[in-house]
């Protein structure tokens, strides 16, 4: 049995209990808060039997052997970091970190104390996403990714009210790139690689952060267009388009309806059952590697998540996108 922790008490950490309660390899027995009331008041509500308002007494109790992370993206890296300096494997929520110089830090820290650390990127363990990349072979020849989020943010009229929350705040690392746009260039990543080039516009906020933006990513033989909003909603599927017929995908962030169109117009649904949440599969992962002694995920791998934040910080860089975190 694998004990965990969990920092953060957000709707995400809601999800991923739910989740995890269907994993009988998982015990979640400590919960860590910035207050004590907040974590008694959670806790509680989850039987969590231990709760903490300091990590370091929650990683040194002797009632956790990893750590799920859902706090604020800023704080990302400096808190797994310390799990596992004491030897705890981190499942961190997407994005991983504030930027690549983060993520390289959390890698090393992972080498250097022989632990897992795994992105938690629900999306590409998701049943779906491995029957897309199983079916590739075939539309032929890929020559275009073009994959598509776009969510109006329920935070954004409190925002145009002048009510800025921790989702439209650079100091938190926020901002529709780093929420909604990594689920779209994850995927591009473990599917494609490493593109050769970057091209990035996007509507920035007076908060600081971005509230939508576009990416045209070029590749050997191929190119991607990426585009995430967090001011706009959007309908639109994604797609992947080859010589001999196209993929499309109903929503990139949680795959469910996967339909093959060839030449000519015939159509093949090639998805699969998913009978557990979203989040279960991430986890299912997260444990196998732990049961099995590896380090890291061959499909969420610590190559995937460089190359997505590589990527991300281009964007970033010419978008004008600054966060406090970059300075560190």
């Amino acid at each position: 049995m694998i004990r965990f922790g969990i920092i953060g008490t957000n709707f995400i950490t809601e999800r991923f209990i739910d989740a995890a309660q269907r994993n009988d390899d998982l015990q979640i027995t400590s919960l860590y808060s910035r207050t004590l009331e907040r974590a008694e008041q959670f806790g509680g509500k989850h039987d969590i039997p231990h709760v903490f308002t300091d990590i370091t007494a929650m990683l040194e109790s002797g009632q956790v052997d990893a750590v799920y992370i859902a706090s604020p993206n800023s704080f990302h890296a400096e808190q797994a970091i310390l799990c596992m300096n004491h030897g705890k494997h981190v499942l961190c929520e997407k994005p991983l970190a504030s930027n690549v110089t983060e993520v390289t830090a959390m890698i090393e820290a992972a080498k250097q104390n022989n632990v897992t650390l795994m992105e938690a990127m629900k999306s590409t363990m998701m049943p779906n996403h491995i029957a897309i990349h199983d079916n590739l072979y075939r539309i032929g020849q890929v020559r275009r990714y073009f994959a598509n989020y776009g969510q109006y943010s329920s935070r954004y009229d409190a925002y145009k009210e002048g009510n800025i929350q921790n989702a439209f705040k650079p100091e938190f690392s926020n901002g529709a790139l780093m929420d909604l746009g990594v689920y779209c260039l994850y995927p591009l990543a473990v599917m494609f690689g490493r593109p050769n080039e970057v091209k990035a516009t996007g509507v920035m906020l007076e908060s600081g952060v971005d509230g939508e933006g576009s990416i045209i990513l070029s590749y050997d033989e191929m190119d991607a267009v990426v585009m995430y909003s967090k001011i706009t909603d959007s309908s639109l599927p994604s797609e992947i388009q080859g010589e001999l017929g196209s993929v499309r995908i109903d929503k990139i962030s949680e795959p469910q309806q996967i339909t093959i169109t060839y030449r000519g117009g015939y159509e093949e649904e090639i998805n699969v059952s998913q009978s557990e949440p979203p989040m279960y599969y991430e986890i299912r992962e997260f444990l196998n590697l732990i049961i099995e002694g590896r380090q890291q995920s061959s499909i969420n791998s610590w190559e995937h998540s460089l190359i997505t934040f590589e990527i991300m910080d281009e964007a970033r860089r010419q978008l004008g996108l600054i966060f406090p975190a970059d300075s560190k």
